[in-house]
């Protein structure tokens, strides 16, 4: 991006060559891309994250519900682990079986993970299910799915200036590679005659 420092001064500059201001214009086009281009085409990927994720917000909180499950027994062996979907990711989770009714009215009973530190029988927690009394993963809410579609929108604009800086860098290298190529032919023009006596030096 230095080039484009120089580009106003190698307008009148007698030394300057042709490849030089298209070194200066090539990167002076990759900062306006990645100053105008970036940013917006990170805000329409972002914009559409975010009515894809709160169609699946809204698709989410009618068909999952909360039931009150109780607890039948704590199950053997079962080892308190942390709940991912917790927002801290510190609430212990034991496994037990435990018995719940589903939203559309029939009796259920498993396996699950309580948010119970030493479950006992009888005891009451929350759990979610789909209509017919499945597990599922407590739905998705506003605020992650924000939060998700601004990540993505993030992640957009800065994937679309890498691509932009990496054209950039591949242009260059290229025109760097045709001008060593063209003064390697010219030092081999010259070469036979250099250092010789009369040779028009």
């Amino acid at each position: 991006m230095r080039a484009i420092g120089g580009l106003w001064r190698w307008r009148h500059n007698p030394l300057r060559r042709a490849t030089d201001l298209v070194e200066a214009w090539v990167a002076l086009t990759a900062l306006l891309l990645i100053l105008l281009v970036a940013p917006v085409l990170g805000s329409l990927v972002g914009a559409l994250a975010q009515d894809t994720l709160q169609q699946a917000v809204r698709e989410q909180r009618h068909s999952r519900h909360q039931v009150t499950a109780t607890v039948v027994r704590k199950l053997q062996g079962s080892l308190l682990e942390a709940d991912p979907e917790t927002a801290s990711g510190r609430e212990s989770r034991t496994r037990v079986l435990a018995d719940w009714t589903a939203p559309d009215g029939t009796p259920h009973q498993g396996a699950v993970l309580a948010g119970l530190k030493s479950p006992r029988r009888g005891d009451h927690f929350p759990l979610w299910t789909d209509t017919h009394g499945r597990l599922v993963a407590r739905p998705l809410d506003s605020a992650t799915a924000t939060t998700h579609a601004v990540l993505a929108g993030f992640g957009a604009a800065l994937l679309t200036a890498g691509l932009v800086e990496g054209v950039r860098r591949l242009v260059v290298r290229r025109m760097l590679r045709r001008r060593y190529a063209r003064w390697d032919q010219a030092w081999d023009r010259a070469g036979p005659d250099w250092g010789r006596t009369g040779t028009g030096s």
